[in-house]
């Protein structure tokens, strides 16, 4: 009798696990990037803070064993990342390919207990150093932001440009009524 508890327990065990790589998977699978990272000695508080700030960049955070991360990583184009999983492993993903990689790598530079070991662009492979020049490039959003500053510039000078002879114009012909009264 107590063997078919066992088996019961260890089936349920086995469930749960595939629930947990197939919302992993499901987690992950639209990221531009997914970052590696390992955290030793993070308390709580320390854990809490960096899950709000990744958070406020629309980044995810998953902590997971390694096992898991490589079955829910199994024939997608973050395959490679299986070379890197060891040890306390977490994970920062996001669809914007800079993002995860800034919010992981500012907290880091903070908290020398949040170590940078790697990131996945797709296909692509980055080891520490590559991912952390990735994080010094500009995000989608500051990229977007300036691009609308240098749309809007011109367009402010032109308006500026158009004014000016309009009221050069109204200084000119309101001094020749002057002139004429």
């Amino acid at each position: 009798m107590a063997h078919t508890g066992i088996q019961a327990n260890h089936s349920t065990n086995r469930v749960a696990k595939e629930k947990l790589v197939e919302a992993f998977g499901s987690d992950v699978k639209d990221a531009g990037i997914i970052v590696v990272t390992q955290q030793v000695g993070l308390n709580a508080e320390e854990t809490r803070q960096l899950r709000v700030q990744l958070r406020a960049k629309d980044v995810g955070f998953k902590v997971s064993k390694n096992t898991l991360m490589k079955i829910a990583f199994k024939g997608t184009k973050f395959a490679g990342l299986d070379k890197v999983l060891h040890g306390p492993t977490a994970l920062a993903f996001s669809k914007d390919p800079i993002a995860a990689a800034k919010a992981a790598v500012e907290f880091a530079k903070k908290n020398d207990k949040l170590k940078i070991i790697g990131a996945a662009m797709g296909e692509q492979l980055l080891d520490a150093a590559q991912t952390k020049q990735l994080a010094s490039l500009p995000s989608l959003d500051e990229l977007r932001g300036k691009i609308v500053g240098l749309l809007v510039a011109p367009a402010t000078k032109i308006a500026c440009v158009l004014q000016a002879p309009a009221g050069q114009l109204a200084r000119v012909l309101a001094a020749k009524a002057k002139q004429g009264a």
